[in-house]
């Protein structure tokens, strides 16, 4: 989840697998799956950042913690007797870079 701002400066987190567009115009909202939209104080951008160090956290955990998951039942990540080289994690994009993509998406410069 992320945590993000209403206009009243109450904070509330949302599912962010769940949203499907975020539009400035000026104020920020964010268009959810199943059409629910919410205003909020962050930027775009801010609302883009938190949302990539979320999935990079996801994605971190589900590295460096493989024991969690099977102790919990949830399964392995390699199927039973894999051997050779296990999966690399490749550097995560600068944020700053998710951004910048976004912003030339929006002005139609992709």
């Amino acid at each position: 989840m992320i945590v993000v701002t209403r206009l009243n400066d109450s904070r509330f987190a949302v599912n962010p697998d769940l949203v499907e567009r975020i539009q400035e115009s000026p104020d920020t909202t964010l268009i959810m799956v199943d059409g629910a939209k919410y205003i909020v104080t962050e930027t775009m951008a801010e609302v883009i950042d938190l949302i990539a160090q979320y999935r990079a956290r996801i994605v971190s955990l589900a590295y460096s913690e493989p024991d969690v998951a099977s102790a919990s039942g949830a399964g392995h990540f390699a199927a039973p007797g894999m051997t050779g080289p296990q999966p690399v994690l490749a550097p995560v994009a600068e944020l700053s870079d998710v951004r910048d993509a976004a912003r030339d998406a929006a002005d139609g410069r992709s």
